[in-house]
């Protein structure tokens, strides 16, 4: 039993004092301390003491960090990996780190980094990527980092911050952001007006400056005049046909998205039918209606067309076509989405529409056609159902001149042969 409790003790003494042979690891200050700086190390060594709370890997030539580069020490709360190669910071790598209160990456060449694994670092303190290829931040990057106290992103290739970025750091003090190409168009505008403002202490203010456009190039952030910016609005609407209309086989429905915002946005369609999700960036088509280069062959003509000046034709309108039509408007200072709910419907003397929808139909005293009473029921009360007209009238030449693109119109019919067509279309 004594020489077994002996060889338990020895285990646990090698454990403790396990260390890689490139490093040097010990007690200082009450802190279990792992010092592997100017090793010359490409990759971070195995074999770790549990217990090791402060890690510096600093002055190496580590060109990446992988996916559980740090899970042998889970009770980190000092890193520090300055003055490296690392170009990337995969997904995994730093998730671990629980309990850690500061991180330096600084003087290194990142410019992938698994932003997500900070939200695992909600002890965090200090964050130094200063001196990085950084070109992007995401708008929640540092929502769990709450204790953060000081960040530091200074020397990076940063052209625009989201807004609402820092507005998570409840408890930051320093800033460095300075020595960044930001473009000072409208998507810049807050984070001057929040710096002016703030009270957290950002140092260097005069080395904040834009780099493009040409015209406001060497101009300080703080110093820049207010520029004319708008969030994007839309509104969809339809084109309309003569009432009572008759029309042949080859029917277009024509939706237009009317857009405003500064800058201009981008304009973009998501089409769920029956088939399928269909996204399109805008325009897809010329103004002959045949695919621009790159989208289709040239000479090929798409399912969904959609224009330069917001307009979107849906040839040979069917069944297949039915569904959720939406409008979203992109800029630099958010976003704004439309959407119609299109459906078609083969009336008799009653019934359900494809989105079940109760209508009447009936028969017009000497006329020969249906009207439709005014009976047709919203499925809740914040839809709006207009029965619109499928009309050839237009075409793809007077979509993209912005003809014929105009509101609501009285509901109607349409008469295709000896059958009636009805469309539905709800927006919300």
């Amino acid at each position: 039993m004594q020489e077994l409790r002996l060889l338990c003790w020895v285990v646990l003494v090698g454990l403790v004092q396990a260390c890689p042979e490139s490093c040097d690891c010990g007690e200082k200050y009450g802190f279990q301390i792992a010092d592997c700086a100017y090793r010359d190390l490409e990759a971070v060594p195995p074999g770790f003491p549990a217990n090791v709370t402060t890690l510096s890997l600093s002055a190496n030539r580590l060109p990446s960090l992988p996916e559980g580069a740090f899970r042998e020490v889970p009770l980190l709360q000092s890193l520090w990996l300055a003055h490296n190669e690392i170009r990337r910071v995969a997904a995994g790598a730093l998730a671990p780190l629980g309990q850690l209160k500061s991180l330096d990456l600084s003087h290194n060449l990142i410019s992938d980094f698994a932003w997500s694994d900070l939200n695992n670092l909600s002890a965090l303190q200090l964050l130094k990527m200063d001196s990085n290829e950084l070109t992007f931040i995401p708008r929640d990057a540092f929502r769990s980092l709450r204790a953060l106290r000081s960040l530091q992103l200074n020397h990076n290739r940063l052209h625009t911050l989201a807004e609402g970025t820092f507005a998570p750091l409840t408890a930051l003090s320093h800033l460095q952001i300075n020595d960044n190409p930001f473009d000072c168009t409208c998507g810049i505008v807050w984070f001057k007006t929040w710096a002016l403002t703030t009270a957290v202490s950002i140092p260097e203010q005069d080395n904040i400056t834009c780099t493009s456009p040409h015209v406001l190039k060497g101009t300080r952030l703080n110093r820049l005049l207010p520029l004319p910016c708008s969030a994007p609005s839309v509104q969809l609407t339809y084109q309309p046909s003569q009432d009572g209309a008759e029309l042949r086989p080859g029917f277009v429905l024509a939706l237009h998205c009317d857009v405003d915002g500064q800058p201009a946005p981008q304009l973009h369609w998501h089409i769920q039918t029956p088939g399928g999700t269909v996204e399109i960036a805008s325009p897809n088509v010329g103004a002959d209606g045949r695919a621009l280069p790159g989208v289709l062959a040239a000479s090929s003509r798409p399912r969904f067309q959609a224009f330069a000046n917001g307009s979107l034709l849906i040839p040979d309108f069917g069944k297949l076509e039915e569904g959720t039509y939406s409008c979203l408007a992109t800029n630099e200072l958010g976003s704004a989405e439309s959407s119609v709910n299109v459906a078609l419907a083969t009336p008799g003397e009653g019934g359900e529409d494809a989105l079940g929808r109760r209508f009447h139909g009936k028969a017009a005293e000497g006329k020969g056609c249906y009207t439709v009473d005014n009976e047709v029921q919203p499925s809740g009360p914040e839809d709006n159902v207009v029965i619109i007209y499928l009309s050839r009238t237009g075409g793809p030449e007077a979509a993209a001149a912005g003809g014929g693109i105009s509101g609501k119109q009285p509901p109607g019919l349409l008469l295709l042969g000896q059958s009636l067509l009805l469309l539905f279309l709800t927006s919300f």
